[in-house]
């Protein structure tokens, strides 16, 4: 990335140090005696524009350069501030960058040398394909485009050729994406009803250090989080209409261990990196294939072990079908029910007696 300079599509398996990557070739290509940015990075949340930002502070500790991150729910005057005072490497969600941009003339992009599209499939989606265009209109034609995901869906490849010239591609073949550290299992609830059952179950009998729950809205996650709280659980919710502040003190909580379990919809599915995290429980199950893979990614992370856990009811066919789209080893007979992973237990619950199940 830092020696060709020229454009790059680079895929991975979550949690394989995607950002680190990124992260060492544009810090490479900065001037440290130029105050100017030179490096953007767009991020679809808050959240891993923040966590993109600590990475990069990270890494130039001792390099005199500045990084800054400007985000939505953010005074926008304190990002003007930063930016006059100066700083090379910029994080920040599409809208927030745009505005400073085009509306607010306060970030100028004319010694842009890298510009970096991280969770670049859903940045390339119906809702931020505009903005980065516009964005992409300022920065320098000289400068270098990198996008980076775990998944790769070919409508993001075809949207990135508008923007991008004869890019390096860096793909995983489609049977390599799932993760083998992680243990994959389903629980048959047979009712939607009797998930929190289930759930309350597997706190009593698992010993866990730290884990996540995804679930698909912010109501289910606000209801659940009162629900487990009431029993006992250190529990925190996280989801998109939350203020930044509480946002921020939410993911500082789950960071630190004063809070071991997490309740999240899909805006902590991507990118999020606590190393802390062994299990991770889909109480509703993803409404993609690419998010499922993001959200058991959270566990896992840098080779460790991990565990995805998927609550089922209701409509069964359809969820055996959303987890049998994923590519199985070859280990594995193809009319197997497990989802793809080294091993795959497949647990089932009744309304009566808990019965555990293994397929090998």
């Amino acid at each position: 990335m830092a020696t060709s300079k020229r454009d790059i599509i680079a895929q991975a398996q979550s949690g394989t140090g995607k950002t680190g990557a990124f992260v060492m070739g544009s810090l490479a290509q900065v001037e440290q005696s130029l105050k100017d940015v030179q490096v953007i990075v767009l991020s679809p949340t808050r959240e891993l524009a923040m966590q993109s930002a600590k990475i990069f502070d990270a890494f130039s500790l001792h390099m005199g350069i500045e990084c800054r991150v400007f985000v939505g729910g953010g005074r926008v005057s304190d990002d003007i501030r930063a930016l006059e005072r100066g700083c090379q490497v910029v994080c920040g969600t599409p809208g927030r960058i745009l505005d400073l941009i085009e509306s607010r003339r306060a970030l100028y992009t004319d010694k842009v040398k890298c510009f970096i599209l991280d969770e670049a499939d859903e940045m390339l989606d119906f809702g931020f394909a505009d903005q980065i265009y516009k964005i992409f209109g300022f920065v320098p034609q000289s400068s270098q485009c990198v996008l980076v995901s775990a998944t790769l869906p070919p409508e993001a490849l075809d949207i990135s050729t508008k923007f991008m010239r004869d890019p390096i591609e860096i793909l995983v073949k489609k049977e390599a994406l799932t993760l083998a550290g992680i243990k994959q299992f389903y629980v048959d609830c047979e009712k939607e009803e009797w998930k929190y059952g289930v759930l309350a179950d597997l706190y009593e009998c698992l010993s866990i250090s730290q884990s996540i729950i995804f679930v698909n809205s912010r109501a289910k996650a606000d209801w659940l989080g009162e629900l487990m709280n009431k029993d006992g659980h250190t529990v925190a919710v996280m989801h998109a209409e939350l203020e930044q502040d509480k946002r921020k003190l939410v993911i500082e909580q789950f960071r630190t261990g004063s809070c071991r379990v997490l309740i999240s919809t899909d805006v902590l599915a991507r990118g999020f990196d606590v190393q802390q995290v062994s299990v991770v429980i889909n109480f509703d199950q993803p409404r993609d294939v690419s998010n499922y893979l993001h959200r058991i990614g959270r566990a896992g992370r840098y080779g460790r072990k991990g565990t995805g856990i998927n609550l089922l009811s209701g409509s069964r066919d359809v969820v055996r079908a959303l987890l049998l789209a994923l590519p199985l080893p070859s280990s594995l007979p193809s009319s197997s029910l497990s989802s793809a992973c080294c091993r795959t237990r497949c647990v089932a619950w009744s309304s009566t007696t808990t019965r555990l199940l293994m397929r090998w």
